[in-house]
């Protein structure tokens, strides 16, 4: 009986969020909306609370998320990565200091104590490399210009979760100086042992990795990068972290052949973790907070959109390309939950949980909203305020025409 009720919740559960991809489709925005408020739904203090099939939802969100980092990660190679963390970092440290600050400074406005500050900041910091991802690719943009540098910007933030949470773990359980840093030291020890690796050995990996046979690529690579994430996870590092580095070390064919198999495996599951949030977000908690959780994410929207603009400016990308690339980063998701979550499990504010969960759920909802029309928006307002735009037929004047005026170009090259 117990199996036959799960069955029926994980099959209306899919059914539906095909149903909700292809209204999405029909409308041309992204589904990831439709499916958080599908979780609110089903969730708990929704309409159809689910129960069998649970444990399983949560499974699946977890594997969602090393799915969408994985495909992240090959993307790119080593040399990539290392290349694009030397000429970016300052784009990472104005990325902490507009988005972190905010989070810390409402926390203490708040009357909410240094350690609750410590957290908000990472709330408000960490874009989401989940709902980026899954964005990018429903746009269209994988190709882009401004690419490079929003995905450097989401590799600088991953790779500083490995430190900030065994920080945030140490401040939050009140452990000793002692205790903290050498939690501080494995995390940095492990993420930096599998990075030198993938720089390495990559082709070796490859090498090993690569087979004519779909199914046993399939296996191998799936079995290797859920294997990495969950060592990484145990040893205090994100598993996200550890998938992401899993693609990076995958090149050549083997990355290819990969990103082929794993696509429809990576959407499925991606959506399973976007209604995996939405269950565990109780609608009843979100009014109490919901009007400072919306002046937050309002300043950290245009933070995030300030820093991706920065960043693109400053790699030499265009200007329509400097707006998608703001408006892209907006999206918060999975980081800030568990970090919410660990802050949540201490007990240190009862007010926490709840105003990051509207938060999260705020900014994931205009994430991909802001990322398909900060662009055009930015353009629209620009014409409208433009000294140089259309005059009237009505007066021809040579005086008032500029014949050297060229259209503006974009290197990004896509409207």
């Amino acid at each position: 009986m117990h199996s036959a009720v799960f069955l029926i919740e994980f099959g209306a559960i899919i059914l539906g969020l095909g149903l909700l991809g292809r209204l999405a489709g029909r409308f041309h925005f992204s589904p990831i909306p439709l499916y958080l408020l599908a979780g609110l739904a089903f969730g708990e203090g929704g309409l159809l609370p689910l129960g069998a099939s649970e444990e399983f939802v949560a499974i699946g969100a977890e594997i969602g998320v090393i799915l969408l980092l994985l495909m992240l990660g090959l993307e790119y190679t080593a040399s990539d990565l290392v290349s694009n963390l030397k000429t970016q970092y300052p784009a990472g440290l104005v990325d902490f200091t507009l988005n972190a600050v905010p989070g810390a400074l409402a926390a203490l406005l708040m009357g909410w104590g240094p350690v609750a500050a410590v957290v908000l900041a990472g709330v408000t910091w960490i874009s989401s490399s989940g709902v980026i991802a899954k964005v990018m690719g429903d746009l269209g943009r994988l190709g882009n210009r401004e690419t490079p540098v929003i995905l450097s910007i989401l590799v600088l933030e991953d790779l500083a979760m490995a430190v900030y949470l065994p920080i945030i773990t140490a401040l939050l359980a009140g452990v000793s100086l002692a205790a903290g840093s050498a939690t501080l030291a494995i995390a940095l020890g492990v993420a930096g042992a599998v990075l030198f690796v993938a720089l390495r050995y990559g082709r070796l990996i490859s090498r090993f990795v690569s087979s004519d046979d779909p199914e046993k690529l399939l296996l191998v690579v799936l079995g290797l990068t859920l294997l990495v994430a969950g060592i990484a996870q145990q040893l205090q590092v994100s598993a996200a972290v550890g998938a992401f580095l899993v693609g990076i070390a995958l090149s050549g064919e083997v990355a290819e052949g990969t990103h082929t198999l794993l696509s429809p495996l990576r959407d499925l599951f991606a959506a399973v973790f976007f209604v995996f949030f939405g269950l565990h977000t109780d609608p009843a908690s979100i009014p109490p907070v919901l009007l400072p959780a919306l002046a937050l994410a309002v300043v950290t929207a245009l933070t995030k959109i300030a820093t991706g603009y920065w960043a693109a400016k400053r790699a030499g990308v265009g200007v329509k390309g400097r707006w998608r690339a703001g408006g892209t980063l907006v999206a918060r998701g999975e980081f800030s939950i568990v970090i919410a979550g660990l802050a949540v499990t201490a007990g240190i504010e009862p007010a926490l949980g709840p105003l990051a969960t509207a938060y999260v759920l705020i900014m994931v909802v205009i994430g991909p909203l802001t990322a398909r029309y900060t662009e055009p928006v930015a353009a629209w307002i620009n014409k409208r305020r433009s000294p140089d735009g259309p005059r009237p037929p009505a007066m021809p004047s040579p005086a008032t025409q500029h014949p050297h005026a060229v259209p503006d170009q974009d290197p990004a090259g896509r409207a």
